[in-house]
């Protein structure tokens, strides 16, 4: 059994912010997990200065993501959901009869999203700040996992240099359970 590693970040999201969060955290994780050469981009949130990745198709793929978690979560009556990222390798199919590449995940994270809706003002300015902590933590796990010995040991050798990423990279979003978008 290949078990790769898996970080997970938690996120309570208000209405006003929650696409704008969404799209900082991918390219976040994004910035730090492609290793092609990256033209970086900056994400201001709630006060909290984010990386990013300025490609026109990481930033094409996230929008799709983000958009299909919102539709989803706004169309229904469950407002929690997961954005996975997974990265993976391409290795030779080894079956008898069936010849090819298949894709074996090297890595994946998790972004567990509860959208809330404080109505006060005073709950909301002390809503947003609890959000700048969480992404400020979220943002430390990255760097933290990224720069550990099990971030790095976990990344397969790199074997094609061409584009951003040398490895395949999916993007599933899910709501109550079930994979939309």
């Amino acid at each position: 059994m290949n078990t790769h590693p898996t970080v997970t970040i938690d996120l309570v999201l208000d209405r006003h912010t929650a696409q704008e969060v969404l799209r900082a955290i991918l390219h976040s994780v994004l910035f730090h997990r492609l290793f092609g050469t990256v033209k970086p981009q900056t994400f201001e949130v709630l006060d909290v200065t984010m990386p990013g990745v300025d490609d026109p198709e990481m930033k094409q793929l996230v929008d799709e993501k983000v958009e299909a978690f919102w539709k989803s979560i706004e169309g229904g009556y469950n407002k929690r959901g997961q954005i996975i990222v997974t990265l993976s390798e391409k290795r030779p199919r080894k079956t008898w009869f069936i010849m090819g590449e298949e894709e074996i995940p090297w890595e994946q994270w998790i972004i567990n999203a509860e959208i809330r809706q404080p109505t006060p003002e005073k709950d909301q300015r002390k809503f947003q700040a609890d959000l700048a902590a969480t992404l400020t933590k979220s943002l430390k796990t990255m760097l933290t996992h990224a720069s550990s010995e099990r971030g790095r040991s976990a990344v397969p050798l790199i074997t094609n240099a061409n584009g951003l990423s040398p490895f395949p990279i999916k993007i599933t979003v899910k709501v109550g359970g079930v994979e939309v978008g």
